[in-house]
């Protein structure tokens, strides 16, 4: 299931219109670098919230994979 479009500096659609693959990659990594800072200013805190660290790493290594199975996607295959 797709998510809807997103506001604050994220790529917007119309209803219709479908992400490019490109477009989809581009918003893949905008979130992913979004988590890390995240991620980056709860370890600054001396008592991190341990629970919402552990879903925020999760969250980023979903990301990671849905990244990388868009770039594997994207490269044609040479033996076809």
């Amino acid at each position: 299931m797709r998510e809807p479009p997103e506001k604050d500096g994220k790529l917007e659609n119309a209803a219709n219109e479908e992400l490019t693959p490109a477009m989809r990659l581009l918003e893949l990594q905008s979130r992913h670098r979004s988590l890390d800072l995240k991620i980056a200013e709860l370890h600054s805190f001396p008592y991190q919230n341990q629970i919402l660290l552990q879903r925020l790493k999760k969250e980023k290594l979903r990301l990671k994979d849905a990244i990388e199975k868009l770039k594997d996607d994207m490269i044609p295959d040479l033996n076809a």
